[in-house]
C-alpha cells in the first residue's frame, strides 16, 4: 500500500486535533478529543499529561476510522502544539512527575518580578528575543524543580526529563528512546540563544535548570525518530516535522517571504511575520523567535505579539455570561446591531500580552449605559479582540520598518466573518482567509512532508495552497479614529 499521507497532530490547549492529508493538501480524514483542564488556584492552570497522550491516541485512532485509512498510508507525522507548556517526567519510565504548568499560568509571576529588579531583563532580552514574563517555559520549570520533593537532586543526576509538549509526545511516539524538541520551542523556553540556537549556560544558571534535564534542539524538518510501541500505529513512522502552533501556522500561511504576516485566532491571538534569516530585536514589546529551521540549514526568524484571550473571550460569553449557547451563535448576535453603542471590551481575562506586558491587567467593560443589550456587548467582544490585534499590528511594523500589505488570517475563531471584517475595517487593509484555515495542523504537515520529499521545496506548496475569501475594508476613517480613541482609554483603565 502507497504511503501517500501525512498525520499531522495539533496539540492545542484545550483539545488535540489530529489531520491526516494528502499531497494536494486534501483532508483525508480530522478527529478531535478534549481533554481536562485542573485550575487549583487562581491564575494557575494545569494539564494532565497522561490524559494529553490519552487524546493524541484517541484522536489518531478515530481519525483513522473515520477515513477508513489504513496506517500503513501514513508516510510521516508532524507534530505542532501548544507552546511554553512545560512537562517533566521521569526518563526510565515516561511517568509524569507532575502536573503540565500550561502557558497561560501566572504563578511565577512574583519570581519574574524579582528577576527584572535584580537587574536581568536586558541579559534575557538580548539573548532570547523574549522578556521576563510567567508565560514562558523557564519559570515554570524552575518551580516545578524546586516544588516537586525530590525533583532537583534527580534531574541533576539524569533521571528526569524536561520539554515542552512536542518533545513529551515524540518521547511518547517513540516508545522513551527519543529526547528531542526543535528550534521554534526551545526558542520559547528562555533558555535557548537566539544567536547559536542552543541552551545557554548563563540562562540555565540564572534560573536553575540542569543542563541534564534538556532536550536536544533540531530542525523543524528532519526526521526525530520514528513510532515504537502506539497501539494505533504501527511501527517505523519518522516523526519529521515539529514546529510550535504559530510557528508552524506562520509556515502553514506559506509566509515564506520577509515581511509576510500571519494572525491565528485561537483561545489566544497571534500575530507572527516573517523577518528573515537574522532576528530583529523589538523596541515596541514584541517578541523574537525562531519562525522555523529546515533540516538543510535554512533558519527563518519571526516578530510575534500575542493576546493571550481571543477565543476564550467568546468562551467566557457563552460559560461566564451565559449569553449564547454555542460560540458561532455570537456572531449573528453582534451582527443584529450596527455598532456596540459606544461599549469597549478589553479581553485582559489573563492579563495584557504584547505590547503592554502587564500580568496584573484585567477585563474590563466601559461604556454601558440603560439602552445597552447584549447585543452591543457581544460585538464590543469581538471588536476588542480586534483592537487588541491593531495594536499589536501597528507595534509590528514600526519594529520591522515596513507595512503589512495583507493579513493572512486562520484558527478556529476565523470562520467568524463578522470578526475578520471587522479586522479588516480596523486596520484598514485586506484580511485573506485559507481555503484551509487549520493551517497549524497544516504547517506541521508540510514540515514533515518536505523532510521526507513528498514536496521538494516551498515553491512546490505554493501550488497547491488555496485562498478562500478576502475581507476588504468599509469602516470611514472617522469612525476607526474614534473607536481607537475609546480603546486606548479603556486599556489604560484595565
Amino acid at each position: 500500500m502507497a504511503k501517500d499521507c501525512i498525520l499531522a497532530i495539533d496539540q492545542g490547549t484545550t483539545a488535540t486535533t489530529v489531520l491526516v492529508l494528502d499531497e494536494s493538501l486534501e483532508v483525508k480524514a480530522r478527529a478531535s478529543r478534549e481533554f481536562p483542564q485542573y485550575f487549583p488556584k487562581p491564575g494557575q492552570v494545569e494539564h494532565d499529561l497522561d490524559e494529553i497522550w490519552e487524546s493524541v491516541r484517541r484522536a489518531i485512532r478515530d481519525a483513522l476510522r473515520k477515513g477508513g485509512i489504513h496506517a500503513s498510508r501514513i508516510a510521516a507525522i508532524g507534530i505542532t502544539n501548544q507552546r511554553e507548556t512545560s512537562a517533566l517526567w521521569d526518563r526510565k519510565s515516561g511517568a509524569p512527575v507532575s502536573r503540565a504548568i500550561v502557558w497561560q499560568d501566572r504563578r511565577t509571576a512574583d519570581r519574574c518580578r524579582e528577576l527584572r529588579g535584580a537587574g536581568h531583563e536586558e541579559m534575557v532580552r538580548r539573548k532570547t528575543g523574549l522578556v521576563l514574563d510567567p508565560y514562558f517555559s523557564a519559570t515554570k520549570v524552575e518551580w516545578m524543580l524546586a516544588k516537586v520533593k525530590g525533583a532537583r537532586a534527580r534531574a541533576k543526576r539524569g533521571e528526569l526529563a524536561f520539554g515542552t509538549i512536542d518533545s513529551f509526545l515524540v518521547n511518547r511516539l517513540t516508545a522513551g528512546e527519543v529526547h528531542v524538541t526543535d528550534a521554534t520551542n526551545a526558542s520559547r523556553t528562555l533558555l535557548m540563544d537566539l544567536s547559536t540556537l542552543d541552551w545557554d549556560e548563563e540562562l540555565l544558571e540564572l534560573f536553575g535548570v540542569p543542563a541534564a534535564v534538556l532536550p536536544e534542539i533540531r530542525a523543524s524538518s528532519e526526521i526525530v525518530g520514528l513510532t515504537k510501541g502506539v497501539k494505533v500505529l504501527p511501527d517505523g513512522i519518522p516523526i519529521a516535522g515539529i514546529a510550535g502552533d504559530q510557528q508552524a501556522a506562520l509556515f502553514g500561511q506559506m509566509c515564506f517571504d520577509v515581511g509576510d504576516s500571519k494572525c491565528t485566532y485561537g483561545t489566544g491571538a497571534f500575530l507572527l511575520m516573517n523577518v528573515g534569516d537574522r532576528p530583529v530585536v523589538s523596541r515596541e514589546g514584541l517578541l523574537t523567535s525562531v519562525a522555523w529551521k529546515l533540516g538543510g540549514g535554512e533558519t527563518a526568524f519571526a516578530l510575534e505579539g500575542s493576546s493571550f484571550v481571543a477565543g476564550a473571550a467568546v468562551q467566557w460569553v457563552r460559560d461566564g455570561l451565559c449569553m449564547i449557547r454555542k460560540a458561532a451563535d455570537i456572531e449573528p448576535l453582534a451582527a443584529s446591531v450596527s455598532d456596540s453603542g459606544g461599549v469597549v471590551f478589553v479581553p485582559a481575562l489573563a492579563g495584557l500580552g504584547a505590547p503592554y506586558w502587564r500580568p496584573e491587567a484585567r477585563g474590563i467593560l466601559t461604556g454601558i449605559h440603560r439602552g445597552t443589550t447584549k447585543a452591543h456587548i457581544a460585538r464590543a467582544v469581538l471588536e476588542g479582540i480586534a483592537l487588541e490585534i491593531r495594536d499589536l499590528a501597528d507595534a509590528m511594523e514600526r519594529d520591522a520598518e515596513r507595512k503589512i500589505e495583507t493579513f493572512a488570517v486562520d484558527g478556529g475563531a476565523c470562520a467568524n466573518d463578522l470578526l475578520l471584517q471587522l479586522q479588516a475595517d480596523l486596520l484598514g487593509r485586506p484580511v485573506v482567509r485559507p481555503k484551509m484555515v487549520e493551517t497549524t495542523a497544516l504547517g506541521a504537515a508540510l514540515l514533515a512532508g518536505l523532510a521526507i520529499g513528498i514536496w521538494r521545496s516551498k515553491r512546490s506548496i505554493r501550488r497547491v495552497w488555496k485562498t478562500d475569501r478576502r475581507f476588504s475594508p468599509k469602516m470611514r476613517a472617522s469612525d476607526r479614529a474614534g473607536l481607537l480613541e475609546r480603546w486606548r482609554t479603556a486599556v489604560a483603565k484595565a
